[in-house]
C-alpha cells in the first residue's frame, strides 16, 4: 500500500502505476468470492467462490513477486507493503481445505481476507481524499450500498425483498441499527460486520473530502488574495521605479550617459 520505496528503479514505479486500477479490481472480486464461499446448499456455487479466491490469491501474489523482482531495495518495499504481504498469506490460509471442520474459524479467516482486501482498496483509493472527489466517493458509496442489499438479500432469510436488503444494508453501514431488520445467521452477521466496517471508512472519506472541499475553497480565495496583493505589489514597484527614473533624468539635466552611469 505504501508503494516503491524513494530513488529505486523507474521500471518499479511505471509497472505500480499501470497495475493499481487492475490490483483495485482484483481485490473486489473478494467481496463475491466471500458471498459465494458462504453458501451451504449449492456445492457450484461453493466450488466458483473457491475459484475466486484462488485466482485473487494467484493474482496478489503474482504482483508482489513481480514488483520483488523489479526493485532494488526489497525490504524496505515489503515493509512499505507489509498489508499485500499479510494478504497472500491469509489468503493461502483460507485456500487450504481444513474448513470442513473448522467452519466458524474458517468463515472469520474469509471474512478476515476480504476486509484485508477493503482496508487494499481504501489504501489505493488514498488520492480521492481531494476537493474534487466528492462525486467519486457518492459513486462507491452507492455501489457499495446496491451489492450490500443484494448480499442480504442472498444471505438473510428473513429479508424477504431487495429493498429490505438495501434498508438494511443502509442501517449497518450507517451504523444506526433501528432493529426493525437484524441479521440472523453467522453468514449475514459476519456480512453485517464487513458492512458495518465498509459503511464507517467510506463516511469517513465522505466527511474528509466535504473538509477538503471547503478547506480547498478557503485556499482559493487566499490564493486570489495573494495574485491581487502581488499584482498591487508590482504596481506600486512600477509606480516607484518610473518616478525614480523621472527624478534621476530631472537631477542630471536629461542626460543619458549620466543616468547609465
Amino acid at each position: 500500500m505504501g508503494g516503491v520505496p524513494p530513488r529505486d528503479n523507474p521500471r518499479a514505479y511505471q509497472w505500480e502505476r499501470r497495475l493499481h486500477w487492475v490490483m483495485i479490481g482484483v481485490a473486489l472480486l473478494s467481496i463475491p468470492a466471500f458471498l459465494l464461499g458462504t453458501v451451504e446448499n449449492l456445492a457450484i456455487l461453493r466450488r466458483l467462490g473457491l475459484t475466486l479466491d484462488g485466482f485473487i490469491f494467484a493474482a496478489f501474489l503474482l504482483e508482489l513477486l513481480w514488483m520483488l523482482w523489479l526493485t532494488r531495495q526489497r525490504k524496505q518495499y515489503l515493509a512499505h507493503n507489509w498489508l499485500d504481504l499479510l494478504i497472500v498469506i491469509a489468503a493461502a490460509a483460507s485456500l487450504t481445505g481444513w474448513e470442513g471442520e473448522w467452519v466458524v474459524l474458517a468463515r472469520l479467516l474469509r471474512a478476515t481476507v476480504a476486509l484485508l482486501f477493503l482496508v487494499r482498496i481504501m489504501g489505493s483509493l488514498r488520492n480521492l481524499f481531494s476537493p474534487n472527489a466528492m462525486p467519486y466517493m457518492l459513486g462507491l458509496g452507492s455501489v457499495v450500498l446496491l451489492i450490500a442489499g443484494a448480499g442480504f438479500y442472498w444471505l438473510e432469510p428473513t429479508v424477504y425483498t431487495y429493498g429490505e436488503g438495501l434498508w438494511l444494508a443502509f442501517t449497518s453501514g450507517a451504523t444506526v441499527g433501528y432493529g426493525d431488520i437484524v441479521p440472523t445467521t453467522p453468514a449475514s452477521r459476519i456480512f453485517a460486520a464487513l458492512i458495518v466496517l465498509i459503511g464507517y471508512a467510506l463516511l469517513s472519506m465522505v466527511t474528509a473530502s466535504i473538509a477538503a472541499f471547503f478547506v480547498g475553497e478557503d485556499e482559493k480565495h487566499l490564493r486570489h488574495e495573494m495574485h491581487r496583493d502581488i499584482k498591487a505589489l508590482r504596481d506600486e514597484l512600477a509606480q516607484f521605479r518610473a518616478a525614480w527614473e523621472e527624478k534621476e533624468q530631472h537631477k542630471n539635466g536629461n542626460d543619458p550617459d549620466k543616468i547609465k552611469s
